[in-house]
């Protein structure tokens, strides 16, 4: 099997749970999300991922407080694929989850997540109801917002096909599988060749890993083929064994080099849009 000549990474700089207090790099402002965003871009970053907290670090669905960081994020990347999460960590109402798509100023956003089922971390239940997912691909559709698919597990992949089966989700498909997470797959060999054998055709899919397993999990979509999900908001440190805190533009710097030693160069966000079958956008 001969490997793409690119690979798109998925920038995935802030989250919800990150802290100062324990990860002191996370960019928390729309200012430094901005600026973190480019410098991962100048390391090899095509798109990111974009989650939103007001100043004290709490979480926010502010339609609003996405509006400065989009806007900030566009004015010093103006190329970059833009992609924020309708997360249900912290909130379930359907409004709020869907503020997010309704940024249009500067820019707005290409890609929004979708996680397709509920699941438990450690710390709490995210949930995601049939009703919920239903009705955040719809406000996608209306607003021509391409889903990014968020799957923990096997039974995420089959509801993924079950909605394509309804006309809920259209093309293009694009799958974030995250691994790690307590209580959804762990990484390994058996759990990844369950969940690509079962994905939509055609789709682009991407590994992410939580926590110490996010190298592993990147790592093996390279060789695979895949692509990659990385950042702070999944993985704080570049070595858990010591458990230094890292950086987001050293995360990104490290899955570029180990890319490139397989023959994989970072595709930019021209070449993010043609893999994924996005439209072009030109920002100035």
């Amino acid at each position: 099997m001969s490997l793409p000549d690119q690979v798109i990474i998925n920038l995935c700089p802030t989250g919800m749970v990150p802290r100062r207090a324990k990860v002191p790099d996370v960019p928390i402002t729309p200012d430094e999300i901005a600026k973190d965003v480019r410098r991962c871009y100048e390391a090899g970053a095509g798109m990111v991922h974009l989650h939103a907290r007001e100043d004290d670090e709490e979480p926010t669905w502010s339609a609003q407080r996405f509006t400065d960081i989009v806007d900030a994020v566009v004015t010093l990347t103006p190329d970059i694929v833009l992609v924020v999460t309708t997360s249900g960590r912290n909130w379930s109402e359907l409004d709020k989850r869907a503020a997010s798509l309704t940024v249009d100023n500067l820019a707005r956003p290409e890609m929004a997540s979708l996680t397709l089922g509920s699941m438990n971390f450690v710390s709490g239940p995210s949930v995601n109801s049939p009703e919920t997912i239903e009705g955040l691909a719809r406000a996608m559709q209306e607003r021509d917002i391409v889903p990014e698919l968020e799957i923990f597990d096997i039974g995420m992949v089959n509801y993924a096909n079950y909605l394509i089966s309804r006309g809920i989700l259209k093309p293009p498909y694009y799958l974030n599988i995250l691994f790690g997470s307590i209580g959804t797959a762990e990484v390994s060999a058996a759990n990844a060749a369950a969940v690509l054998s079962s994905l939509p055709q055609p789709s682009t899919w991407a590994f992410a890993g939580i926590g110490r397993f996010q190298l592993a999990a990147n790592s093996l979509a390279l060789s695979l083929g895949g692509h990659v999900r990385v950042g702070l908001e999944d993985n704080p440190y570049l070595d858990w064994k010591t458990k230094e805190p890292t950086t987001n533009p050293r995360l990104v710097e490290r899955i570029v080099r180990i890319a490139r030693e397989m023959g994989r160069e970072p595709a930019t966000p021209q070449q993010v849009r043609e893999i994924i079958g996005l439209p072009q956008v030109v920002r100035t």
